[in-house]
């Protein structure tokens, strides 16, 4: 018996040493991350790898959606005890905050591409093209007060292809112009032209409907403050993250693509009602009916856009044809350097004028330049493209203008026939605003019929173009301060009767009349009213990945 005993107490003394060697260490961390609003902490205890204890806060996110799924997210957490589960439905942006705000905790980080490895490409054989495409919505809906909302949206694609016509590299970006009866804080809105009214959203409530008038002040700080899809950032949210973050999906998904490759994926993996990929997410007939005819690895490649959910051709911009118009417009690589990054950029201004109609009604328009570069290991131009969209009032003379009379329901004096007299006052219905977005040409697709003073203004850009290679953001930036008008951003040339122009072109060097002389027949300003072509390169090279 005693024997036995002592048996005993040895084996409730091993196992209480047991038990005290896996003695669980409990710990409490933080970490943070955005939300749909702002930063998501979360304070988490830990014992072991097991989540036990989970306090969330942010006060940013929207109390009936975002509030509410903090606490739900947090009690499934702390029940799970781990933070891999299903994010709560509907509230998707928070739900990945509060998941990131618990890797930030215990030191996990996202998993990032790893760019150290990566090479340059050679220039040898590559082609480089830009597209812009126009896209008119009658929408979205309507404000509280009935007033319906409008917009259109200029997409624009820098794309880079081999000898074989495949895609190495692309970027795009759209720029978004709407009513300003829409609540988007960070919409780019006008009421239309100076003197139009629409209905104005001013707190961005969805509720306070007044109306804004457009006064010389007003509309220039609006157009001077528009901002791309990119630019915005996290401040254009799309399901599965930024309007950004779901565009990088599908450019690298089109990398390696033809153009008809790139079309045959568009009508075989998309849905025929709203452009978005046939993930199995839409019950619209239509789209069900088409998912069941993917084959397997057609399935497999929509699989490959897992985090894409936006369309790549509707009312919001059509992506796609942006894309194709720039493969078309491709021209050669003149250049044997190699290729390391590309970049886009895009710089809207107004103009006031040029001039009045013969009614004494003021002329308007708004220049977006479109800049496409690629540069080398040292950030020099390779390769540079630039277009412009010019858009004006209806009342000026130009037969190929890109006329706006406004939105549905704004009026303008229109010259009809293009003999600079205004023919009537015209007013803009839903099927002409339609229209006129429809019909918008840059300045490269007006070709010869956009003219300048020594050629049109396509050939006066290739020139310039031309002039950029080689040169870094900095040294483009002391050339524009040195070879060009302060006054109106064009060459020192000595053409210009203007005072300021000539005793800046007597402090020229003779290296500096020489680079002058290089770009001879290039006479448009760099930077002005018409466009900033500088603005737009240095965006693009600082845009650059």
């Amino acid at each position: 018996m005693k024997k036995l005993f002592v048996i005993l107490l040895s084996l409730l003394l091993c196992l209480s040493l047991a038990a005290c060697a896996k003695k669980v260490e409990t710990k409490t961390v933080e970490g943070s991350a955005d939300g749909y609003g702002g930063k998501i902490t979360a304070k988490v205890t830990l014992e072991g790898d097991k989540i036990t204890g989970l306090e969330l806060s942010g006060d940013s996110e929207t109390p009936a959606i975002g509030g509410e799924a903090l606490k739900t997210i947090q009690e499934k957490i702390v029940e799970a005890g781990t933070y891999e589960i299903d994010g709560v439905a509907g509230a998707t942006w928070t739900s990945n905050g509060v998941f990131n705000a618990i890797k930030n905790a215990l030191g996990l980080n996202e998993n990032t591409e790893d760019v150290s490895d990566k090479e340059a490409v050679s220039a040898s054989g590559l082609k480089q093209g830009i597209g812009v495409v126009s896209t008119p919505r009658l929408g979205p809906g309507k404000d509280e007060a009935g007033n319906p909302v409008y917009s259109f949206n200029e997409v624009v694609a820098y794309v880079l292809t081999d000898a074989e016509g495949k895609i190495v590299d692309l970027e795009c970006d759209i720029l978004e112009i709407i009513t300003p009866n829409h609540d988007g804080q960070h919409d780019n809105f006008i009421a239309g032209w100076i003197g139009q009214t629409y209905a104005y959203d001013k707190a961005h409530d969805g509720k306070t409907i007044t109306e804004l008038t457009e006064s010389e002040e007003t509309w220039t700080k609006e157009v001077s403050s528009w901002n791309t899809k990119r630019q915005l950032g996290t401040n254009y949210k799309m399901n599965s993250g930024t309007w950004e973050q779901e565009m990088d999906i599908y450019e690298k998904f089109f990398k390696g693509m033809t153009k008809d490759e790139i079309l045959a994926a568009e009508a075989n993996l998309f849905s025929d009602v709203n452009g978005r990929p046939l993930n199995g997410k839409s019950d619209k007939e239509a789209d069900v009916t088409k998912a069941e005819g993917l084959t397997d690895d057609q399935k497999a490649q929509i699989d490959a856009l897992t985090g894409a959910t936006m369309s790549v051709n509707d009312a919001h911009g059509d992506i796609i044809a942006a894309i194709v118009k720039a493969m078309d417009n491709q021209e050669a690589i003149t250049s044997d350097a190699e290729i390391a990054n590309i970049g886009l950029g895009v710089e809207a201004v107004y103009r006031l004028g040029p001039g009045k109609d013969d009614k004494d009604t003021p002329v308007y328009s708004i220049n977006i330049t479109f800049a496409g570069v690629a540069l080398d290991a040292e950030d020099k131009i390779v390769e540079a493209t630039c277009d412009i969209l010019e858009i004006i009032t209806p009342n000026h003379g130009g037969a190929h203008d890109n006329i706006f009379t406004g939105w549905p329901g704004n009026s303008y004096n229109i010259d009809l026939d293009f003999d600079e007299k205004v023919d009537e006052v015209a007013t803009q219905t839903e099927d002409s605003f339609v229209a006129q977005i429809s019909a918008f040409n840059t300045k490269r697709d007006l070709g010869s019929n956009y003219k300048m003073n020594s050629g049109t203004w396509a050939q006066e850009m290739d020139i310039y173009e031309e002039f950029f290679k080689g040169k870094t953001v900095d040294e483009l930036k002391n050339i524009e301060a040195t070879l060009f008008s302060d006054v109106n951003g064009r060459p020192l040339n000595g053409k210009s009767t203007k005072d300021e122009d000539i005793k800046k072109a007597e402090g020229l060097s003779a290296d500096q009349k020489a680079m002058i002389d290089s770009f001879a027949g290039a006479t448009m300003s760099v930077n002005d009213a018409h466009g900033n072509i500088m603005s737009a390169i240095y965006l693009a090279i600082s845009n650059a990945k």
